[in-house]
């Protein structure tokens, strides 16, 4: 059985979050925000813009911050992307064919 976090925004299998390790979780509601990934910004916003493009309404949170990003550089900036947990399983297929298909190319 699939399980939810709303600490974490991370889906799982078993009894607690691997990323916090909370027990008190629930099952998913197609609505809830869910991590999908994290990655670096370019890559993050070519993501959301192939998200969007099939129709999944997607957020990113960066990581740092824009003044944080502004000292270290912004390609060093972060994003963790989310959805909604009814378009997580097709999210996570274009995310993997996209990057598959980037790292073929290198």
């Amino acid at each position: 059985m699939i399980l939810y976090c709303e600490k974490c925004q991370f889906t799982f299998e078993g009894k607690q979050c691997p990323s916090c390790g909370r027990k008190k979780v629930r099952e998913p509601l197609p609505d809830d925000l869910c991590f999908l990934c994290e990655k670096q910004i370019t890559w993050g916003e070519m993501l959301q813009e192939t998200l969007k493009n099939n129709g999944i309404p997607v957020i990113i949170k960066k990581r740092m911050g824009i003044g944080m990003a502004l000292k270290v550089g912004p390609l060093l900036e972060r994003v963790k992307i989310y959805v909604p947990f009814s378009c997580l399983q097709d999210s996570r297929i274009i995310a993997n064919e996209l990057f598959s298909e980037a790292d073929e190319g290198d």
